[in-house]
């Protein structure tokens, strides 16, 4: 069986990370997205262990003692981390599987498996940025002056990823995103091992 591929997906919150990845994943079938654990609390519309794994920050720092993730950050004064056991057992069965997570999360996860594949989605304006966050209407000003803040110091680490797509027009970065997952999967190695059978009869006497 062929191995799952690991697609990373960054990006400075406000960029428009988690619609497109929603969008995307609505397009593109065989992939699984791994939800992060969190000690923030959760915000209004979000659920447990469907946006996040919401935990306190002791019983994460447990889990961070035990060993028990494939990459964690601290981001905002809150710790995101993404579980072993969500990751390589999906990746073993021949599913993709896509991560939502920060630059310093990618950073550890190339470090484990370096041929994951890594996005990053850039706002068109850093206007464009400050309107999406105070437009979604979730976050105080305190909260939406230190995400600013922190954004130029995210984006900054652009070029350690694959793949760049900067979400001016929302349909047109969910294709560009989506054509990457199909560009992975065009690749001879995976092609070959897709169609073997057909591949073998076409070069047969």
């Amino acid at each position: 069986m062929m191995r799952g591929t690991l697609y990373i997906v960054a990006a400075p919150s406000g960029a428009g990370k988690s619609s497109i990845v929603n969008a995307v994943l609505k397009r593109v079938d065989g992939v699984a997205l791994s939800i992060s654990y969190t000690s923030r609390a959760a915000r209004p519309g979000e659920r447990h262990a469907q946006h996040y794994n919401f935990i306190s920050k002791d019983e994460f720092e447990s889990m961070i003692a035990e060993g028990q993730f494939f990459e964690y950050a601290l981001v905002h004064k809150d710790y995101k981390g993404t579980a072993r056991n969500s990751v390589l057992p999906l990746l073993d069965k021949g599913l993709d599987v896509l991560l939502e997570i920060d630059w310093q999360g990618a950073r550890q996860v190339r470090d484990q498996i370096p041929e994951a594949k890594s996005i990053f989605i850039l706002p068109p304006s850093k206007q464009a940025l400050e309107n999406r966050m105070r437009n979604r209407g979730q976050d105080s000003e305190a909260t939406i002056a230190q995400r600013l803040a922190g954004a130029k110091e995210e984006m900054s680490h652009y070029h350690e990823f694959d793949f760049v797509v900067i979400n001016e027009h929302f349909d047109q970065a969910v294709q560009e995103v989506t054509a990457i997952f199909t560009a992975q999967r065009l690749q001879v190695p995976q092609q070959t091992l897709r169609h073997q059978a057909l591949i073998e009869h076409l070069l047969s006497e």
